[in-house]
Formats: C-alpha cells, sequence, structure tokens
C-alpha cells in the first residue's frame, strides 16, 4: 500500500507509537484546517469578486469570464493535485523527524512545478480557441480572449505559492497562509475594480482588467509566502533555500508516479463540472448563467470541506511517517465526520435565500436577472443536496492520498464522475429533455457514489484486520 520512495516512511512498529487521543487528533485537525479553510474562502471570494465586478458589465460578460475563470481554475486545480503528493512527502518526513528530507521533498516540488507551469500557461492562453471547439456561443467566445491572456501569466506563481503552502501546511504552520490570501482578497478587489472600471487613477480596460488583476495578485501572494519561510526561525534546519535547486531525477520521479493518478482524478472530478458548464452552455446563456451563480455557492461548501481535506491528508500521512496506522485511520475517520456534519449544516442555507445569491452577480434590471433567478431557486434543492457529497469526495480522497493510495480513487472517479455524471446527467438532460435539471441530477448521482465508494475505501485499507 505503501510504495518504496527515496523518502519512505520508517519501518516503525504500529503498536509501539502511541496514537493521539480523539480529543488531541481533532484539536490538531482544526488547527491546521482553520486557516487552511480561511485561505480556500479568500481565494474562492476573489474568483466571486471578478464575477461580480465582471457581471456589472452584463450577463453575457458574467456569462463568458466565468467560464473561462472557471476552466482556467480547473486546469490549474490539476497539475496543483499532482503536486499535493509534495505535502504527503513532506509531512511523512516530519513525523519520522527527518527536517533534511522534508525540506528536499519541497525543493523538488518547485521543479516539478516549473516544468508543468510552463505548458499550462500556453494552454490557459489559448483556452478561448479550445472552448471554441465545443460550440459555445461565438459572442460568449469573443469576451474571452482580452481576459485569457494576461490570467496566463498568473499560473506560475500560483504553483509556486501552492508548493510552499502545501510544505507550510504540512509542518502545522498554517497561520501565514491564511493571512497572505485575505489580504490579497482586498488588493484583487482593488485591482480588478479598478482595472474592469477605470477607478482609482487606474486604465479602464474592461474584462481584459480582470486578468491582469488575478496575474498580479499571485505575483504578490507568492512572494509574500516566500519571504515568510526564509524569514520564520521555525523552518530552519528543513534547507528549503540551501544552496541551487539541484535536480534529482528519482525523487520527481517519485512525486510524478504518485501524482499523475492524483491528477488524473482531478482531471475527472473538475472535468463533471466542466462538462456540465459547456452542456449548461450548449442549452443557452441562461442556463450557462445559472450554472455560473449556482456553482458559487456550492464552491464556498467545497473549499471549506478543501481546506479540512487538507488537513485531514495531512494528519493521515503524519500517522503514517510515525510508524502508527491507527493514527492515520483516526485521523481521517474524524477528517471525514467533521466534512459530512459541517456540510450538512451548510446545505439547508441556501434554499430560502436565491434572490440575494443572484443579486450577487447581476443587476435587477438586466434582461437575464428574471429567467436566471427562476432557475436558480428551482435547481438550488438539488445543489444542496450533492453539496454534502461533494465534499466527502474531495475529504475521502485526500485521506487515501495521505496513505499513497492514488490509483484506485482515479478508477472509481472514472465510474462515479463520468459513467453516472457526465453520462447520467446527458441522458437525463438531452434524451429525457430535463434540461438542466437532468445535468444536476446527474452530477448529484456521480458524487454521490463516488464520494461513499472512496470513503468505505480509505476505512477497509486502514483497517488492521485487512
Amino acid at each position: 500500500m505503501v510504495a518504496n520512495s527515496p523518502i519512505s516512511p520508517p519501518e516503525t512498529d504500529a503498536v509501539a507509537v502511541k496514537t493521539p487521543t480523539p480529543r488531541f487528533e481533532t484539536r490538531m485537525l482544526l488547527i491546521i484546517a482553520g486557516p487552511l479553510m480561511a485561505a480556500y474562502l479568500a481565494e474562492f471570494a476573489m474568483t466571486l469578486t471578478t464575477k461580480a465586478i465582471v457581471g456589472k458589465l452584463g450577463y453575457l460578460e458574467f456569462a463568458a469570464i466565468g467560464l473561462a475563470s472557471d476552466m482556467a481554475s480547473d486546469l490549474i486545480i490539476i497539475f496543483v493535485g499532482l503536486l499535493s503528493v509534495v505535502g504527503v512527502l513532506v509531512a511523512q518526513a516530519e513525523g519520522a523527524k527527518n527536517k533534511a528530507d522534508a525540506g528536499f521533498a519541497a525543493r523538488q516540488g518547485l521543479i516539478v512545478a516549473t516544468a508543468l507551469g510552463v505548458p499550462a500557461m500556453a494552454i490557459v492562453w489559448h483556452l478561448d480557441t479550445i472552448l471554441g471547439w465545443t460550440g459555445q456561443d461565438t459572442d460568449v467566445i469573443a469576451v474571452m480572449g482580452p481576459f485569457l491572456k494576461p490570467l496566463s501569466l498568473s499560473v506560475l506563481p500560483l504553483m509556486w505559492f501552492f508548493v510552499l503552502r502545501m510544505f507550510v501546511a504540512s509542518l502545522a504552520k498554517t497561520g501565514a497562509i491564511m493571512v497572505i490570501t485575505v489580504l490579497a482578497v482586498g488588493l484583487n478587489f482593488v485591482l480588478c475594480l479598478g482595472l474592469v472600471e477605470g477607478r482609482f487613477g487606474l486604465p479602464q480596460m474592461g474584462v481584459a482588467g480582470a486578468g491582469w488583476a488575478q496575474s498580479i495578485v499571485s505575483v504578490c501572494m507568492f512572494l509574500a509566502l516566500l519571504h515568510y519561510t526564509y524569514r520564520t526561525q521555525t523552518f530552519r534546519g528543513y534547507g528549503l533555500f540551501k544552496g541551487r535547486l539541484r535536480y534529482d531525477a528519482a525523487l520527481c520521479k517519485t512525486i510524478l508516479r504518485l501524482g499523475l493518478p492524483v491528477a488524473g482524478l482531478v482531471i475527472l472530478e473538475s472535468g463533471l463540472f466542466v462538462a456540465v458548464a459547456i452542456l449548461s452552455g450548449t442549452l443557452g446563456p441562461i442556463p450557462l448563467a445559472t450554472y455560473q451563480v449556482i456553482i458559487a455557492w456550492v464552491g464556498i461548501a467545497f473549499m471549506m470541506a478543501h481546506g479540512l481535506a487538507e488537513s485531514g491528508m495531512v494528519r493521515v500521512a503524519f500517522g503514517i511517517g510515525t510508524g502508527s496506522m491507527p493514527a492515520a485511520r483516526q485521523a481521517g475517520i474524524l477528517t471525514m465526520a467533521i466534512g459530512v456534519g459541517m456540510l450538512i449544516i451548510m446545505s439547508v442555507i441556501p434554499l430560502n435565500f436565491p434572490e440575494p445569491i443572484v443579486r450577487l452577480f447581476l443587476d435587477p434590471n438586466d434582461p437575464g436577472f428574471a429567467p436566471v433567478l427562476e432557475l436558480t431557486a428551482h435547481l438550488l434543492i438539488l445543489a444542496a443536496f450533492f453539496q454534502v457529497f461533494d465534499g466527502l469526495q474531495v475529504i475521502a480522497s485526500m485521506t487515501l492520498r495521505g496513505v499513497r493510495d492514488t490509483m484506485m480513487p482515479l478508477v472509481i472517479g472514472a465510474v462515479g464522475y463520468w459513467v453516472f455524471g457526465v453520462g447520467g446527467g446527458w441522458y437525463l438532460a438531452f434524451r429525457l429533455d430535463m434540461g438542466a435539471e437532468g445535468l444536476w441530477w446527474g452530477m448529484a448521482a456521480g458524487l454521490t457514489i463516488s464520494g461513499s465508494l472512496l470513503a468505505l475505501r480509505f476505512l477497509w485499507l486502514t483497517n488492521p484486520h485487512n
């Protein structure tokens, strides 16, 4: 289950290692997860801020930039998923009390991030052309280009930032991540509003200004976290800034071997949402705009679950590093229990507030406001249901990542996300003429099946009787 690598978990007798009490483990999970959830929410707030500001230009601009931004984000998330195994290696080395290996894993992660970031930039640059092949409205595609070109410059600094964030989070020092990301929300708001509408003495650039704002903020975030890790005494002894970035083929191969199935799973997961977004676009601008509104709320719950999931991954990997499978199992179970409870509570919030949610993105005088509101109110019931399992699947997949189980989740995702999610949604929407509702029923089915199977997989793998 745990493959050999240059940074292997220690061969420790798990019985000899004391398992933390549930109370202590819960406390550690929340200490790590709290700032991470705040950071993820702040990152999502930047996306919502951009969409809200651009949305004031009209529902066409809102739909176009929403789709382009989501596609670019999904691409980056795929590569970030691959790089997340760096956090597993760092946490396992930290659990084994091996600072040098922890720092070296992060250094190699920066090299891999650079190699992946260059082609990712090129894809974002040409994303409007790529989306044009999917049959999107030509007016929507025309709006995207000026936004995507400057946005592509954000890719590399974002990937470097993520590697440093995984290093810091794996050492349970997440406060700075929260501070940097929250401050970035304010900077993004000022720059986006200024560059889109020409305020604060900045040039009026329309949708292009939103792309430039995100790129400038991404560079600032990376430089801020780089400065923090360099100046903070806690990170001394890990060798993160020791000499040049020497390439280690064996460790980079391990990162890719473990990370590629993770990237594949993220492709399948994000591809589910990409497919629904594209299929919504083929139904027309109103269903596409409605998708953007609903996914904004669902994204809030998902980001909170993702921050908790990352904390769970770190604690599971830390338990493996100490040689205690019971500790790893306990961390994973507690993470899933906390996450599901949190998401059930959150699932009831949007049902009574469809109009305020739509007003965040569209002006009531916009001709598309009324039909978007009507469809949103109808689909929020489905969204409230499936967001619980959306959170469960990300938590379960990341706890599995903590024990280096990355191949079977890929198989589960292929069946759940695409056979039931995309395939089922397409059939309901276009064969049974259910339209947008059919697409959302498909997503609900795919996420429910995937989340349940991934959670069972973790329980089976960490069962001491297996």
